[in-house]
């Protein structure tokens, strides 16, 4: 049995733990809400690049303060990814488990809100890339192009459906992003999408940690030489995390404050 083979394993067992132990309780639900919020809002934008840190984006999600020195752009940046979380959990509890293409621009229209409402929700109409170590540059497929290719994207997440979740998330996440289907946001976007299949397959959010953006990024180059195996890892890895969080929240009746 391969490595990913076991912790899909591992990942297995330890959900069907947590559905052994559900409905959870109101107060249980509203806290892990509130922690995943933070966690997933704070990583997936200091990933990006954002300053402000996780006590700043605790106070800014849960009090509704200002952040003294901090910018307009970064506070919405932290508002609206809360937000576009609460529009995936939304989508979530529909019965179809089909992702459409209306679904991923109403997460990028949601994260770029107010930041830029000329491309918020709509595909880009320029080319990018992204400067390698070496001095050279990655281009990402003619901005032309990409309407079909998110067309051929779809169509595979559909096709692909029997795939394990996890996996499946994972691969989603890697192919939208290598697509970059938008001027702005894409790393945001791809991070929430994948939590939307995960959590709509009853697993639990998984967190790419701004500690570990090196390996994250690391893992998407590789993935781009046709080597997914650290790029699931990672995935994996931070699902088993999640699951581990829920069952020591529910077993040990921790309130996250």
């Amino acid at each position: 049995m391969s490595e990913i083979d076991l912790k899909l394993k591992e990942i297995d067992n330890l959900k069907a733990e947590l559905d052994s132990l559900r409905p959870l309780a109101d107060l249980q639900v509203k806290s892990l809400k509130n922690y995943y919020d933070i966690e997933l809002t704070y990583n997936s934008n200091a990933i990006e690049g954002s300053t402000i840190d996780y006590n700043e984006t605790k106070i800014i999600l849960l009090d509704g303060i200002t952040i003294g020195g901090k910018s307009t752009r970064e506070h919405l940046e932290t508002i609206n990814h809360k937000e576009a979380i609460d529009y995936i959990e939304e989508i979530a509890k529909q019965e179809t488990k089909e992702i459409k293409r209306v679904d991923v621009l109403g997460i990028h229209r949601i994260i770029l809100t107010v930041i830029d409402t000329q491309n918020a929700g709509k595909y880009r109409a320029y080319e990018v890339y992204v400067n390698k170590g070496d001095g050279s540059r990655f281009y990402f497929p003619n901005p032309a192009q990409v309407p079909n290719l998110m067309d051929d994207f779809f169509f595979w997440l559909k096709e692909n459906s029997g795939m394990h979740p996890v996996l499946l998330a994972a691969e989603a996440h890697y192919r939208f992003v290598s697509i970059h289907p938008f001027i702005d946001g894409n790393g945001r976007t791809a991070r929430l999408l994948m939590n939307l299949i995960l959590i709509q397959n009853g697993y639990t959010p998984a967190v790419i940690k701004m500690a570990d953006r090196k390996k994250y990024i690391e893992a998407i180059e590789a993935a781009r030489e046709k080597e997914m195996t650290d790029f699931y890892n990672l995935i994996l890895d931070a699902e088993k995390e999640s699951l581990e969080v829920y069952l020591e929240t529910i077993k040990k009746n921790v309130i996250w404050k």
